[in-house]
């Protein structure tokens, strides 16, 4: 029988990991989508919108028959605010809150889609490995839960997703992070984020995304 902590990461995985995340955010305070977002040098809402666009570049990246495993899919990028993220998504503005949210959730289900279809051997160019659709939604999750950590500090919201998720995105991801502690703050850690008993925080980090 497969570990439920230790198994495969899935796009069910993904589809919850955003649920969560937009559950939590919708409980935003109205004025607080121009504060920064923990200890990021973004506001709120360009953090929603970077998280927005990681997810989309990950479902594209696995969207061609022949992909670029030496770069990406050359999507123009453009910055709203000079000290800003390049993104290609944007949400409009004037849609308000509730219209950002609902462009995070559609590029997740894009990538959820695109994880559910591609073929086993479908490869997708990262900095950090090139990843099959395993690594896509593992990635992904990664990038949710932890930028929905940094909202929920610049937003003032409580933010804690559950314990399996974390454990299986650390073992597609985090090689050697330990296995001993809590798999949410160890995610935090292993992405400089947090403290662990016994261990510096990390300065510099990565994840391992190429199949093992």
């Amino acid at each position: 029988m497969t570990d439920p902590e230790t198994g495969p990461v899935t796009a069910d995985d993904l589809d919850e990991a955003v649920r969560l995340a937009i559950g939590t955010l919708r409980h935003a305070p109205a004025g607080g989508w121009d504060e920064r977002a923990g200890s990021l040098e973004w506001t709120c809402w360009e953090t929603v919108e970077h998280l927005a666009d990681d997810l989309f570049a990950y479902a594209a990246q696995l969207g061609l028959d022949i992909p670029p495993l030496d770069g990406y899919v050359p999507f123009a990028l453009d910055k709203r605010s000079p000290d800003g993220p390049g993104n290609t998504i944007h949400a409009d503005p004037g849609a308000g809150p509730a219209g950002l949210l609902q462009v995070l959730q559609s590029c997740g289900a894009l990538l959820s889609a695109m994880v559910r279809t591609a073929p086993a051997d479908a490869r997708a160019h990262h900095g950090f490995g090139a990843a099959d659709a395993e690594g896509s939604a593992a990635m992904g999750i990664v990038e949710t839960l932890v930028h929905t950590h940094d909202l929920a500090e610049g937003l003032g919201l409580a933010w804690a997703p559950p314990a399996g998720i974390c454990a299986r995105v650390l073992a597609r991801l985090f090689p050697d992070a330990p296995l001993d502690t809590d798999p949410w703050t160890t995610l935090l850690w292993a992405t400089g984020r947090a403290d662990l008993p016994g261990r510096p925080r990390l300065t510099a980090w990565r994840w391992y995304s190429a199949p093992r």
